[in-house]
């Protein structure tokens, strides 16, 4: 995945958002991450994620193999943390430039809301211009002897 040195750190870059690229890997990162430099057991993550073991353990496994997660067994208790310090920081960073991005889209959407409102359009074919109800009128009156 990363070991790679003839790729280009864009394709290196892409590679490792490809391991964040599911949102229940993204909630166990963002686990990890509440609890900075201390190991989460698994049946915590279990809980806080709702997941089967067997779905939790095949995201942890991709976290592992990204790079993104480290893994310690005691006894028969598996515990995880993050690999990297970072990865706490790239959460915090996705989710305030998440927030941004919603707030522009709700100023578009409330600007939007004031602009005038346009006349409805037929589904089929051109569209057709609207007549006003005088003009409409006055074509019927016109047309009877």
């Amino acid at each position: 995945m990363f070991t790679d040195a003839s790729r280009p750190l864009y394709e290196v870059k892409a590679n490792l958002f490809k391991g964040l690229a599911h949102p229940l890997r993204v909630r166990v990162l963002e686990v990890l991450a509440a609890s900075p430099g201390s190991e989460t057991p698994v049946s915590a993550l279990l809980d806080a994620t709702g997941l089967e073991a067997s779905h939790l353990s095949q995201h942890l496994a991709v976290l592992r193999n990204y790079r993104l997660v480290t893994a310690e067994r005691r006894g028969n208790q598996v515990s995880y943390r993050l690999a990297y310090p970072q990865v706490a920081d790239l959460l915090r960073v996705a989710r305030a430039l998440l927030g941004e991005i919603l707030q522009a889209t709700e100023r578009q959407l409330v600007e939007q809301a004031g602009l005038p409102d346009l006349p409805a359009q037929a589904t089929d074919g051109p569209a057709a211009p609207v007549a006003s109800t005088d003009s409409v009128t006055s074509a019927r009156s016109a047309a009877r002897p």
